[in-house]
C-alpha cells in the first residue's frame, strides 16, 4: 500500500431530482440540508423528457407538461426555502429523461440524490427502473434518501469497506462525516463462507485472514486519521454469513451509509452490486453509492 496520504476531496453541489412523489419530495429536504452543511448549492431538477416525448406527443400536451415541470420545481424550491433560507437554489426542468438529466446536472463533481420511490417524470417508477439506473451509471455520488425526514441524527457515519483498494473512495466519506460534525466508523464484514474451499484455505488458517483483515481495516483507518486529524474514527471487522445482512442492521445506527461501487466488468454495463443493490433498497438510512476512484480524481474547473 502507498504510504502517501490520500487527497481531501471537496464536496461538490447537491442535485436532486423531483418528480412529484413524497418520496422526492422528501428527498428535496433532505438534500436541502446536506448541500446547507456543505455550503454548496442545490439544484433542483425535474426530468420532463420532452425529447423523447416530441415524437409522439402534441404540443399542447407537450405545453402542459412543461408548465407541470416548472410549477413542480416552484413549489419545492418554496418548501426548500423554508427549511434552509439562506440556501443558493436553482431550478432547472431538463429535456432530457430521467437518469442522463441527473447526470448531466451534477457534472464531474456533482453529488446526486434521488428518493427511494418514484424518480422518472410524473409516472412514480418504482426505485428500481430509475433510481438504480442512475447509482448504476453515474460518474459522481449518488445518495438514495432512506428513512423519514425527521429521522433523529446519531452523529456518525458508516463506510462500508473490503481493504486497501477502497481508498480511491473512502476519503469522500471522511468528508461526509467531517461536514456533519460526526465520527465515521468503517465497517469491514468479513464472510468465513467466502473462504471455505478456496484455495487461501490451503495456504492460511482462517484465523490468519482474520488477522490480516483487521490489520487492514486499521491501516485504512489510520489514513483517514491522517487525512482528518480532527474526526473520530472507529473501525470494526463484523463476522457474519450475510454482508448485506450486517450492513443493514448498521444502517440502523447512522445517518449515512456509505460505500464504493465497483468499476464496471470489460468497461461495459452497470455495476451495482448485490450488496449496493440489496442496501439502496432496505437500509434504515440513505445510502451513498460512490464510484471506485472518484475521491482521487483531480479537482474539476
Amino acid at each position: 500500500m502507498d504510504s502517501e496520504i490520500p487527497v481531501r476531496p471537496e464536496l461538490g453541489d447537491v442535485v436532486v431530482g423531483v418528480d412529484g412523489s413524497p418520496s422526492a419530495h422528501t428527498a428535496a429536504l433532505w438534500a436541502a440540508t446536506e448541500a446547507d452543511r456543505r455550503g454548496r448549492t442545490l439544484r433542483l431538477v425535474h426530468a420532463a423528457d420532452t425529447d423523447r416525448r416530441a415524437y409522439w406527443t402534441d404540443a399542447e400536451t407537450m405545453q402542459a407538461v412543461r408548465e407541470a415541470g416548472r410549477d413542480l420545481l416552484t413549489g419545492t424550491a418554496g418548501a426548500v426555502h423554508e427549511r434552509c433560507p439562506d440556501l443558493p437554489v436553482t431550478k432547472e426542468l431538463s429535456r432530457r429523461e430521467a437518469v442522463s438529466g441527473l447526470r448531466e446536472a451534477a457534472g464531474e463533481r456533482g453529488t446526486i440524490v434521488v428518493g427511494s420511490r418514484g424518480l422518472g417524470g410524473f409516472s412514480a417508477l418504482m426505485l428500481g427502473s430509475v433510481g438504480l439506473g442512475v447509482a448504476a451509471r453515474a460518474e459522481v455520488p449518488v445518495i438514495v434518501v432512506r428513512g423519514g425526514d425527521e429521522r433523529p441524527e446519531t452523529g456518525s457515519v458508516t463506510a462500508a469497506v473490503h481493504d486497501a483498494t477502497d481508498l480511491d473512495w473512502l476519503p469522500l466519506a471522511a468528508a461526509e462525516a467531517d461536514a456533519r460534525k460526526a465520527a465515521l466508523r468503517i465497517v469491514s464484514v468479513w464472510n468465513v463462507l467466502t473462504h471455505v474451499g478456496s484455495v487461501a484455505t490451503m495456504l492460511d488458517d482462517l484465523d490468519g485472514i482474520a488477522r490480516q483483515r483487521v490489520h487492514e481495516v486499521k491501516t485504512v483507518a489510520d489514513r483517514m486519521r491522517a487525512l482528518h486529524p480532527q474526526l473520530i474514527v472507529g473501525q470494526h471487522v463484523e463476522t457474519g454469513t450475510s454482508t448485506p445482512g450486517i450492513l443493514i442492521e448498521a444502517s440502523r445506527h447512522t445517518d449515512l451509509l456509505v460505500m464504493g461501487r465497483n468499476r464496471r466488468r470489460l468497461g461495459v454495463g452497470p455495476s451495482l452490486g448485490r450488496v449496493a443493490h440489496t442496501l439502496i433498497h432496505h437500509a434504515h438510512c440513505p445510502v451513498e453509492i460512490v464510484p471506485s476512484g472518484f475521491a482521487t480524481r483531480g479537482e474539476g474547473p
